[in-house]
């Protein structure tokens, strides 16, 4: 696993440009570098070529060479270090990463190279009959905790076990990748233990004002009778220090249990504060209830979302309509799935004309809604709607180089 060469001339593309959309990326990671430091740019160029010829050409890393102003052999030794670069032609539906070292290895990871073998090829980096899969074997990716794990692209799969990795092949040949959620495939909350919390389920605060004030004063007190009633014990016993009397103290109290949460939103605000740093918190349960549609959710008073904060009733909430007979597939945005167009569609948005239109402080409405900490700006949803409301997926492939999704 640890020698990585590229591909054979054979399979070697003559030469090798950034499209459009790709080029103007690349100068926008160039320019984040100090001058004469833009070299640092170097694997955010060859994330780039990959993601445009689906693997990472000797004719790409030729070329960054030439933009970095780089030594040849300084790119190559980047991308043939790190196994995120894919070195020669790849399933242009999934390319499976099946951690291979130890922890994976005691859980598991050997009957998951097994079903790669059956499934897709008997021999890694050779695809399929159909050319749509591939796999190798991986050094460590750092979900040990979650072993045995796989990476498809960007996403981590974890805690799998043959027949879940068998269904996880099978959709993306099928061409469903984005069905799958990626992260823990069985009822686990990230990476806290199955059987949920043991720990950090107090949600203690600090005291402040008058309360700590009066706490600090007594503590004080505290410490004066006791150095009191310490020099008035027999002659020659030892003192007690101050650390201990702290840990006799500390080791007295226990604090109540609650019953481990099994949920994010059930948890405390430590597991809140996880979810939203992964970006990946798990949906709440759904209500039985049917969803409200865009004329009852426009008129409801005082509702708000989790956070507490951005309310359906908020004057910077986009313009709601009721259904179309044929609603826009906002799937073809880039970052919006399935799950996340039922959401846009439950707030009353259908089209790509409405996504096109919204406003800086409407924009943040959704985005504060989703709890997406400024993705909608990142993707650039607004741009990329206007696109398709303007010419669809051609027009999309004209402006961006590249289809939707």
């Amino acid at each position: 696993m640890s020698v990585r060469r590229l591909a054979e001339d054979t399979v070697q593309p003559e030469g090798f440009r950034f499209d459009r959309a790709r080029s103007a990326e690349a100068k926008v990671w160039i320019k984040k570098y100090p001058k004469g430091r833009q070299q640092s740019a170097v694997i955010p160029l060859l994330m780039l070529a990959q993601d445009q010829e689906g693997w990472v050409t000797r004719a790409s890393i030729e070329h960054i060479a030439e933009m970095l102003d780089m030594p040849l052999i300084r790119v190559m030794e980047v991308a043939t270090f790190y196994t995120q670069f894919m070195l020669q032609p790849v399933g242009t539906r999934a390319h499976i990463q099946v951690c291979g070292t130890t922890p994976c290895m005691l859980r598991g990871a050997e009957d998951l190279m097994k079903i790669c073998q059956r499934k897709i090829n008997e021999r890694q980096f050779h695809r399929n009959a159909d050319g749509t899969l591939s796999w190798e074997e991986v050094e460590c990716q750092g979900a040990c905790v979650n072993a045995p794990m796989v990476m498809i692209g960007r996403d981590a799969y974890e805690d799998l076990t043959p027949e879940r990795l068998e269904e996880i092949i099978d959709a993306f040949e099928a061409g469903k990748g984005d069905t799958i959620t990626p992260g823990p495939q069985i009822d686990r909350v990230f990476a806290a233990p199955v059987t949920g919390l043991t720990s950090l389920l107090d949600d203690v605060k600090p005291a402040s004002g008058k309360r700590a004030k009066a706490s600090a004063k007594a503590g004080g007190k505290a410490s004066k009778s006791a150095g009191t009633s310490g020099a008035a014990t027999r002659t020659g016993a030892r003192k007690v220090s101050s650390t201990a009397e702290i840990a006799k103290t500390a080791s007295a109290v226990r604090p109540k249990r609650k019953p481990p949460a099994k949920t994010v939103e059930g948890g405390n605000s430590t597991m809140k504060l996880a979810a939203t740093a992964s970006g990946r918190a798990k949906p709440p349960a759904k209500s039985a209830k049917a969803a409200p549609t865009a004329k009852d959710a426009a008129t409801t008073k005082g509702a708000t979302t989790d956070a507490g904060k951005t309310g359906l009733d908020d004057k910077n909430r986009p313009p709601v309509i009721d259904k179309p007979a044929q609603p826009d597939d906002l799937k073809l945005i880039s970052g919006v799935g399935p799950k996340l167009e039922g959401t846009l569609h439950s707030l009353g948005i259908y089209t790509f004309a409405q996504v096109a239109k919204w406003k800086k402080a409407e924009r943040e409405w959704v985005d504060g809604y989703l709890k997406f900490k400024g993705r909608i700006d990142r993707d650039d949803w607004v741009k990329q709607a206007k696109v398709l409301a303007k010419g669809g997926v051609d027009e999309y492939v004209r402006v961006f180089g590249k289809k939707p999704r």
